[in-house]
């Protein structure tokens, strides 16, 4: 019995520590980008030896490919309800949702995203180039099968989901600005009020509803 418990045991501590070392690491890559970050900052952050993070990620390089592994597996399972959705206002209403949600509640992945992206994209563009562009090629084949399908209208898939990416994202990347002129931080009923609002506007504008 003891030696099924051990392994196990084993397991939860480094899941635990993994997720502590990513957690801080999303804060630290969001608020001093890759240059400005180092594996000292994130230990402290996180609250463990410097040694214990070199055991589980073998370079800050490492470590930061993981943390933008970890907000872009996020996203792409956000893009599940839109793959199974029957037409683009359940599929892109609920793709709305949840990446306006993901906004919400990793702001600082999506921040160390787009500081990413917008330097070139010098760690990741191999992922630019694969993943994202696999992914990328779907959703634009989905799109316009609802336009073939006089589901929407004959808009330009690529830049519909640009404008989905950028309008949803914006509520993480530019949330300091949004909660200056805001006055406060945003409540439960501002949030959903802002998904009603970008999802009316948005399905009106590609033609799904009146």
């Amino acid at each position: 019995m003891a030696d099924n418990v051990r392994p196990l045991r084993r397991n939860e501590i480094r899941q635990h520590n993994e997720t502590l070392i990513l957690q801080a690491a999303e804060k630290v890559f969001a608020e001093a980008g890759f240059g400005g970050a180092t594996m000292q900052l994130i230990a402290d952050l996180a609250g463990l030896p410097k040694a214990n993070l070199h055991y589980y990620f073998a370079s800050k390089e490492d470590l930061y490919r993981q943390v933008v592994q970890n907000i872009f597996d996020i996203w792409l399972h956000a893009a599940e309800s839109m793959d199974q959705a029957s037409g683009p206002i359940e599929g892109i209403g609920a793709y709305i949702d949840a990446k306006m949600e993901i906004s919400r509640r990793h702001a600082d992945g999506s921040k160390v995203w787009a500081s990413e992206v917008m330097h070139g994209a010098p760690v990741i563009q191999d992922y630019l180039e694969t993943t994202l562009r696999d992914w990328t090629t779907g959703r634009v084949g989905l799109i316009q099968r609802w336009i073939d399908e006089g589901k929407m209208a004959p808009v330009n898939p690529e830049h519909l989901l640009y404008m989905l990416w950028a309008t949803t994202q914006h509520y993480a990347d530019f949330g300091h600005q949004i909660e200056t002129l805001n006055g406060a931080p945003m409540t439960d009923s501002d949030w959903q009020a802002a998904k009603h609002s970008v999802k009316s506007m948005i399905l009106r504008g590609i033609g799904a509803i009146e």
